[in-house]
């Protein structure tokens, strides 16, 4: 697809899911509908969950502290966030009743109805390599029944043809500082830039690792 058609295309499909109706009580309770942001032509997708309160209120995902953390990680992979694309499983923060603060997982059903509109995303823009982020990610990228996160972060697996890298949230980083963490999620995104197609530079190879 042409680079204005994809863009155009894209354009299209983000009025539709802006406008969508289809979870009535996710509608009563949203500010926005968080279509996602980046290249149109991206070689990596990044899949999260779903918007917490600060995406729900700019409209945008990844903008809270694991966002920061993200952006961070895009950085040290020598790309930007207008380099990638960046969407989430669900489009809508999943309603919180009797909650002040906080957010929850999305249910096996909001994510099954709300799965096509990111496989849209996925169509058009045609990325390399699909990230999931965290738990959620995979089990929508993936459906149930897999290892868990832990077991399968590091290990490609596949969604409609299209490799998918596991690895852990930013959420999980910002709970656990250990080097050795931070150098499992780094490994994977090496992974990812090589997949991609980009150059890995020796001082990138160094990251996180532990010189003591």
């Amino acid at each position: 697809m042409a680079a204005e058609a994809r863009i155009a295309a894209l354009e299209e499909l983000r009025g539709l899911i802006l406008a969508c109706s289809k979870c009535s009580h996710l509608v009563g309770s949203r500010h926005s509908v968080v279509f996602g942001v980046g290249d149109p032509s991206a070689r990596i997708l990044f899949v999260g969950e779903a918007p917490g309160a600060d995406e729900d209120l700019q409209g945008e995902p990844f903008v809270g502290k694991a966002g920061e953390l993200l952006t961070k990680i895009i950085t040290a992979m020598g790309l930007s966030r207008d380099s990638v694309f960046i969407a989430n499983i669900l489009k809508c923060r999943p309603d919180t009743p009797g909650q002040t603060s906080g957010n929850r997982k999305p249910r096996p059903d909001e994510m099954a109805t709300c799965l096509p509109w990111l496989e849209r995303q996925i169509d058009l823009i045609q990325p390399r390599v699909l990230v999931a982020l965290g738990a959620t990610a995979v089990e929508g990228l993936l459906g149930k029944g897999l290892a868990g996160i832990t077991q399968l972060r590091g290990s490609w697996q596949e969604h409609r043809g299209i490799p998918v890298m596991p690895t852990y949230h930013p959420a999980y980083l910002l709970r656990n500082q250990a080097l050795s963490e931070k150098r499992k999620v780094w490994e994977d995104m090496l992974q990812v830039l090589d997949r991609a197609g980009y150059p890995i530079s020796a001082k990138q190879r160094g990251f996180f690792l532990n010189r003591e």
